[in-house]
């Protein structure tokens, strides 16, 4: 199901942030056209044969790839005539690259009235920082998030691109809202995020606690809040809890471990919250005591919140994954399959969004610009001077 089929998206970006914009589109069924320098493409491209690396994959699924060389004039009027039958445009560099390049939204928005042209920066358009380079971790520092995820002095840094993801899911939401307004007015818009700003809207609970309380948040104040616990069992697998507000998940725990005697030290929510670090440590004895699998049985038996903590390989063939037909599989030529994920939104029950494999470099070129009109002796002579 493709509810974005009229839609032409333009993808300048390189990395994460727009390119992850741009793949959400392509999701909902958007005309995807990445666009790449000859010769390398985006940076995330390890290998000279164009093939993909794993984190190339994750964010350029379903598009079409064109290499076109617009620093020089005549890749920029290939661009130009793009952008003329295009909705959307999204670009992730500093400010003031996009003038540079002649790709900035003054002058691409003058030809096109109707695009949406889309800018992602580290830190906004101008102010003190918006030159400065920035790529995730960055924006996880600035933002407050990192001081919410990271607090030993181990340097090393665990877990996903969150500030990338987070800025590309922003942005996607805000083009969708310019499309939906540009129905009834016709025109485009000019439509702007940050990774800071993306990624501090993204930690709206601790910034909203401290603009109330005028102090920070206490680093276990959300798990001990929500009653949330991270256990290892007598197999060494962990366990997660969180019973949230109701007191019925407390107490269907309290009988499930077998120890109502915690269920009436700790009888409400806020006696709970402040004896939360002496609870985890009574929960920690309690379940190193059997193995996962048991207390699994246990705990869904007294309907209690609780998930296995599972690895990517156990995730990728959990039952419930499995049901929900939440991963697709893509042939790729030159790969074979490639397994990916489906877009994480239904629509009359359809989830599947598995319609292109991540492109070779340039694999579009030639049907693209045919699509511009240009033909095919043309094409071989931008190709013969290094521009597509």
């Amino acid at each position: 199901m493709k509810l974005l089929s009229d839609i032409r998206v333009l993808d300048l970006g390189t990395f994460i942030t727009a390119p992850h914009a741009a793949m959400l589109l392509g999701e909902l069924g958007a005309d995807v056209i990445k666009v790449e320098r000859p010769g390398g493409g985006d940076p995330f491209r390890w290998y000279t044969d164009g093939l993909s690396s794993p984190i190339f994959q994750a964010h350029n699924r379903n598009k079409r790839s064109v290499t076109l060389d617009f620093s020089r004039p005549e890749g920029l009027a290939v661009l130009d005539r793009l952008v003329g039958v295009s909705d959307v445009l999204l670009i992730n560099v500093r400010p003031g690259v996009a003038e540079k390049l002649g790709v900035d939204a003054g002058r691409l928005m003058a030809l096109n009235p109707r695009l949406v042209y889309c800018s992602i920066t580290g830190f906004g358009p101008d102010g003190p920082y918006a030159k400065r380079p920035a790529y995730d971790t960055v924006g996880l520092a600035m933002s407050g998030l990192l001081s919410r995820l990271h607090n030993s002095d181990d340097p090393r840094l665990p877990g996903p691109s969150m500030s990338d993801t987070v800025t590309g899911m922003t942005m996607c939401m805000g083009v969708l809202a310019a499309l939906l307004e540009r129905t009834g007015s016709g025109k485009g818009r000019l439509v702007e995020t940050s990774m800071l700003e993306a990624t501090l809207a993204f930690s709206v609970d601790p910034m909203i606690y401290y603009l109330v309380n005028g102090a920070e948040q206490p680093y276990y104040q959300r798990g001990s809040a929500s009653q949330a616990y991270v256990l290892r069992c007598a197999d060494g697998q962990r366990i997660c809890l969180h019973m949230s507000t109701p007191d019925k998940f407390w107490r269907a725990l309290a009988r499930a471990i077998d120890r109502s005697d915690l269920a009436e030290r700790y009888p409400d929510r806020e006696s709970r919250s402040r004896a939360y670090e002496e609870i985890a440590r009574e929960l920690a004895r309690v379940f190193a005591q059997k193995d996962r699998a048991t207390w699994m049985a246990l705990l869904e038996r007294h309907d209690v919140p609780f998930a296995p903590e599972l690895s990517m390989a156990e995730v990728a063939e959990d039952p419930q994954v499995r049901h929900l037909g939440v991963l697709n599989a893509i042939h790729h030529e030159g790969i074979g399959d490639v397994r990916g994920i489906n877009r994480p939104l239904r629509f009359d029950g359809d989830n599947r969004s598995g319609f292109r494999g991540t492109p070779k470099l340039g694999q579009h070129t030639r049907e693209v610009l045919a699509e511009l009109g240009y033909s095919d002796a043309q094409i071989d002579a931008m190709r013969g001077q290094g521009i597509c």
